[in-house]
């Protein structure tokens, strides 16, 4: 079957990450209230969903502090701007192996493992309407640090999420996590139709071609929204191919510091750009009820209500 244009896309804002890019652009937010002020701007400039971690404050350290997550969800929520929240799900999967000659001999600075139940905390206490669920394990950049995610974890988390009524944004680094999101569907794990993010360009993952870009989207299975991201001064041409591709969208920060060659940017600013994009190819931008409408979400309220 041919692929058709997406002409009703959706906008998703990765505002910071969990990547080392705090001390590379001042415009990467780190505390709770600036994170949520981005997400809060990228929302008002297109973006109808908003994919948040949590830093430390004072240093800009990816963290998986239960306080901040809560901070972050209330300030979004509480505000006038209506947004979907999608919170991170993957923090507490990183393993950093020792030397070579003596793997076991495991770096405890850089490695936080964490078992399937604590994992999930944040997103128990905050019930975002999504959350990101890592569909494998991978050699996630050079050195000894694996991404780990077993498949017996996977079942225990998205099992966990299903009962919570979160919808777990399945995030595919390549066709084999694409292959294994569609097992957990058929073991009941995950509702069918899923939710499916194309992880683009990160080494060593799906190559950053279109060759490659084609081979994944012709993997998620007839009926799935999907989006597409990739890297850097990538970053807006995947805008073009997902759309073109019959998919969605995911811009910011996380994914990419710059406006342009030389200039920083902020998120809305990528958002606004984006956006400018899609309505030249002659795209209709969804908002986040709509998205709800078409997820299956139902919005949440904020703690004080």
């Amino acid at each position: 079957m041919p692929l058709q244009m997406n002409r009703n896309v959706f906008i998703t804002a990765a505002i910071t990450g969990a990547g080392a890019t705090q001390d590379k652009s001042r415009l990467v937010p780190r505390s709770p209230q600036e994170i949520a002020d981005a997400a809060i701007d990228a929302a008002k400039a297109g973006a109808a969903i908003v994919h948040c971690h949590v830093r430390d404050p004072e240093t800009g350290a990816p963290c998986r502090d239960l306080g901040y997550f809560r901070e972050l969800t209330d300030r979004i929520r509480s505000s006038e701007v209506d947004v979907v929240l999608n919170l991170t799900a993957g923090i507490g999967g990183d393993l950093t192996l020792g030397e070579p000659e003596t793997p076991m001999a495991l770096d405890d600075a850089n490695t936080d493992m964490a078992g399937a139940t604590e994992r999930m905390a944040h997103v128990r206490e905050c019930l975002p309407e999504i959350c990101t669920l890592d569909c494998g394990s991978m050699n996630f950049g050079d050195g000894d640090y694996v991404m780990m995610n077993t498949t017996n974890m996977l079942r225990a988390m998205g099992t966990m999420m299903t009962q919570l009524g979160v919808k777990p944004e399945i995030e595919a680094f390549d066709t084999g996590h694409l292959w294994f999101a569609t097992q957990l569907v058929k073991e009941g794990v995950l509702e069918d139709p899923a939710l499916v993010q194309l992880c683009m360009g990160i080494p060593w993952g799906a190559p950053n071609d279109l060759n490659t870009f084609m081979a994944m989207v012709n993997n998620v299975p007839a009926g799935w929204a999907w989006s597409a991201f990739s890297l850097g001064r990538d970053q807006m041409p995947y805008v073009a191919a997902s759309a073109l591709a019959g998919g969605n969208v995911r811009v910011g920060l996380e994914d990419n510091l710059y406006l342009e060659r030389g200039v920083m940017a902020t998120n809305a600013q990528l958002v606004e750009k984006a956006a400018n994009l899609l309505s030249t190819m002659g795209a209709n931008l969804m908002g986040p009820q709509e998205v709800r409408d078409q997820l299956g979400l139902v919005k949440r309220a904020p703690a004080s209500a």
